[in-house]
């Protein structure tokens, strides 16, 4: 390894076509979108699969016939069976430890090209038999003979058929993240109208990017199996979308006095994304022009049962502090959307003398983000969020735009399962 640490690029992102869950990839597992997604960057950039030298994906909901879907999706893609792979898993930012993973290993100097991000499909989301049955399908193991068969099938009952659905709960606390996102609007008084405006504004903010041709750079089409279809865009923002319409539903989580719904929370989605890194001047001998340069990043941990959500408004000062910038720096912002409440939480915690004074150890507020540089293509409530994939959806959108609004450095972030956050600076090259 080197003594010196080395700059890592990101040469290109792709991924598949966010599409919501039971609908094109009901019938795909994870590792086939990841393979996807890994297969399209490889053709995107023209790199070669015997300079590949490590892939490492991120995911969510683990199916027990691919417990490490990174090998899977890259030799289903095409890689060579020599280069080494593997899946990490932290929640909804599964795929930025990935990507933070692969770069600290070019970084060091153990590796010069890697291929990172995530995978997840709710569609294929295991569902089990209750406790009671396991046990009993465990014990059916040690059956010789009809005898014993007998007994086992006389041991059933109609209740142990019941299938054991898991549901997005935190287990810490037993609250679904929706609830703890109604408490945490009911704290610091975001309101149902705020919430949907700002959900309206990203479907609409989503919509015209896809209308202007600019998602379309990132998404890498998938042939659908078994029907072979082609997909080629996101089905999941709404253009038509309006505060309205989304006035009229009611609260998901807290039925009595919430103010989230269905449309101004991220819904079920299944997807994949992955990211080309490399060492800087690496890429520059293969012929590359890398699209931006990772300057520092972050994760960090908060007590969930107080501030499940909030973990960007930590990790943003944290990562700036890091990078040696100030929010002022800042032109391009992406901020994962869980929830429209919980990213209007994070932006007024930001904002809040008192949360810079208790909980930042500051003097006053950190600042305010301006909302004409925050996820201006789109976030999570219209693109949908497939969990172990959106961290590279974020970088790649972050790279891009850099691009596009020809402006210096980038912010990603994003919440997490219990009380996590992260948050990386990128800065054009």
């Amino acid at each position: 390894m080197n003594d010196k640490l080395r700059n890592v690029v990101i040469v290109d992102g792709v991924r598949t076509p966010f599409l919501r869950s039971g609908t094109d990839y009901q019938d795909m597992m994870a590792y086939e979108l990841g393979a996807a997604a890994i297969k399209n960057l490889m053709h995107k950039t023209a790199i070669r699969t015997s300079q590949i030298e490590q892939v490492i994906m991120g995911t969510v909901i683990h199916n027990i016939r691919t417990p490490n879907v990174a090998r899977e999706s890259a030799l289903i893609a095409g890689l060579s069976p020599f280069t080494p792979a593997h899946t990490v898993s932290q929640a909804c930012i599964s795929a930025n430890v990935a990507i933070s993973h692969a770069a600290d290993m070019i970084r060091l100097g153990s590796i010069d090209v890697a291929i990172a991000g995530g995978t997840d499909s709710v569609s294929d989301i295991p569902i089990a038999f209750n406790k009671k049955m396991r046990k009993k399908l465990f014990n059916a193991r040690k059956i010789k003979n009809f005898g014993d068969t007998l007994k086992f099938v006389s041991s059933l009952r109609l209740s142990d058929f019941k299938p054991d659905v898991p549901d997005i709960t935190e287990f810490t606390t037993g609250l679904s993240m929706g609830q703890d996102a109604d408490l945490l609007a009911a704290k610091l008084n975001i309101t149902r109208a705020e919430q949907d405006e700002y959900a309206v504004r990203s479907h609409k903010l989503a919509a015209k990017a896809a209308e202007l041709g600019i998602l379309a750079n990132e998404i890498a089409k998938v042939e659908t199996l078994p029907k072979y279809k082609t997909v080629i865009e996101d089905n999941t923002y709404r253009a038509d979308s309006s505060v309205e319409k989304l006035a009229k539903l009611r609260p998901a989580f807290d039925k009595r006095n919430g103010t989230l719904t269905a449309a101004n929370s991220s819904f079920l989605t299944d997807g994949a994304g992955a990211v080309l890194l490399m060492e800087e001047e690496k890429a520059i001998e293969l012929g590359y022009q890398p699209k931006a340069r990772i300057k520092s990043y972050t994760f960090v941990g908060r007590d969930p049962k107080k501030e499940l959500l909030l973990g960007p408004a930590y990790a943003i000062p944290k990562v700036l502090k890091l990078a040696g910038l100030s929010l002022g720096d800042i032109d391009v912002f992406e901020i994962h959307e869980a929830f429209a409440a919980q990213v209007l939480a994070v932006l007024k915690s930001l904002n809040s003398d008192s949360f810079g004074k208790d909980n930042l150890g500051l003097k006053g507020k950190f600042g305010e983000i301006p909302i004409e540089k925050l996820n201006i293509w789109g976030g999570s409530l219209s693109l949908g969020h497939p969990f172990g994939a959106t961290g590279a959806r974020l970088l790649t959108t972050a790279a891009n735009r850099l691009i596009y609004e020809d402006k210096q450095f980038a912010i990603l972030a994003a919440c997490a399962a219990g009380g996590h956050g992260h948050a990386m600076v990128i800065e054009r090259i």
